[in-house]
């Protein structure tokens, strides 16, 4: 007979696998930012490697973070759900403390490490992603079914946003909001009730926009931005130049003309822009594919979670996904001309601590959710050798029922041993299939 204790060590033994593409596209990405901070920044000081050397460090540092993300387990991690979104607010009201945060250019947005400046909104997207996932888990129901249980993290989401208007930082808050949106959506939400929200918010967003002259600028300035271009337009309209004389492959890595101190910010907002007139539309397509994938793979590892009923999980990957293809869509966008200018670093790529820290731990979180999927998969199959896949169509695998009556005791025993959808005591709902077979 089987010893039961020493089967349980041995189902504890299995492990999982960590996404080789996630982290192909991770580590591919980091690469070719290395590459193009030492390219793009060389002229900026007196010493070539400033730049380089401190985007190394901190990439260094972010892997170590990383690691650490890869071997925490999610639900350790979900218990701190509530400090996570106190130290949300702490961070952001940390920065109006006098000899702790620290002002540039007359924003209000770091912290003063000592060692370094740590931009603290970096550090609250990765914890209100986390803490928004734990929320969708608890309130599912709830959420799809009640006005105020999706109210609630929609009024958190204002609150977060009203703190970083103050700092200012417009373009974080439009960012922080859009993942809320997107999470509320992909978590099963009712989408009427969620329109009312939106229509109304979006014109009192929109007012906010033009209510600061800089910011009306940065609009009239992104539609035709050679009307003044030694003005408002000077951004945009170099980085244009940088696009236009990437042409196909580019002028050569090294060789761009405008990052000798005619594009501003070149190794962080418009690295963009360097990496399109060095390496053309060769680069542009590369790094597109390269964010296409890693953020692909990142929904597709949500999807799978939410079949598995890892809810958690996977709303923690589709947070992700929604933060880096955001980011990544605006940052490219604002350098090409198609949205107004913003000062939005490109994911793994733009040298900046803050952004290379926290991106590294969001990774390192995408890692975790690939293991912890591929364990149970794993441990799933071998305690159900002979289940079938639960991607089979009803043609492969034909299934005859036929009507058997149960004796009471048998029927209540089945109902208590049936799986629970939702952790909520109202009405369980029917979990969307995402285009497979539930």
């Amino acid at each position: 007979m089987n010893d039961p204790s020493r089967q349980a060590t041995r189902l504890e033994a299995i492990g999982g696998r960590y996404d080789p593409w996630l982290l192909g596209a991770a580590v591919a990405l980091a690469s070719l930012g290395v590459v193009m901070v030492a390219s793009s920044s060389i002229e900026l000081t007196d010493s070539p490697f400033y730049y380089l050397s401190r985007h190394l460090i901190f990439l260094g540092v972010g892997a170590g973070l990383a690691f650490w993300a890869m071997r925490t387990e999610l639900k350790t991690i979900e218990q701190y759900n509530q400090m996570l979104l106190l130290t949300c607010f702490a961070l952001l009201i940390v920065v109006f403390v006098p000899g702790l945060g620290s002002s540039v250019n007359g924003a209000k947005r770091w912290i003063n490490l000592g060692v370094s400046k740590f931009q603290t909104v970096e550090a609250v997207k990765v914890l209100y992603i986390v803490w928004l996932s734990s929320y969708l888990v608890r309130f599912r129901d709830e959420v799809n079914a009640t006005w105020p249980a999706m109210l609630k993290p929609l009024g958190v989401a204002v609150a977060l946003v009203g703190l970083l208007l103050m700092q200012p930082d417009f373009g974080s808050s439009t960012l922080l909001l859009a993942i809320t949106a997107g999470m509320l959506v992909l978590g099963g939400v009712n989408l009427p009730r969620m329109s009312m929200p939106i229509v109304i918010g979006l014109p009192a967003f929109a007012f906010i926009a033009i209510l600061e002259p800089y910011r009306l600028r940065r609009i009239t300035s992104f539609l035709n931005p050679w009307a003044d271009q030694l003005g408002s337009g000077y951004q945009l309209s170099n980085a244009l130049m940088a696009v236009g004389r990437g042409e196909w492959t580019g002028v050569g890595l090294g060789a761009s003309v405008q990052k000798l101190n005619y594009l501003p910010e070149a190794h962080t907002d418009f690295i963009f822009s360097v990496i399109a007139e060095e390496l053309g539309f060769a680069g542009v397509c590369l790094v597109v594919a390269l964010y296409a994938l890693l953020v692909g793979r990142a929904f597709w590892l949500g999807m799978r979670c939410v079949e598995m009923k890892r809810h958690f999980s996977g709303y923690i990957a589709f947070g992700i996904g929604l933060w880096v293809s955001m980011q990544s869509f605006v940052s490219i966008g604002v350098n090409l001309g198609i949205l107004p200018t913003k000062g939005l670093t490109l994911p793994l790529i733009s040298s900046g601590g803050s952004s290379v820290l926290m991106t590294c731990v969001a990774v390192g979180l995408l890692l975790r959710v690939s293991y912890e999927t591929d364990r149970a998969e794993r441990l799933r199959s071998k305690l159900s050798p002979n289940a079938q896949p639960a991607t089979a169509s009803a043609a492969e695998a034909p299934v005859e029922v036929t009507p058997v009556r149960e004796s009471a005791p048998v029927a209540a025993a089945a109902q208590a041993a049936a799986p629970q959808r939702g952790t909520s005591r109202m009405q369980p709902r029917v979990e969307p299939s995402y285009g497979r077979l539930a």
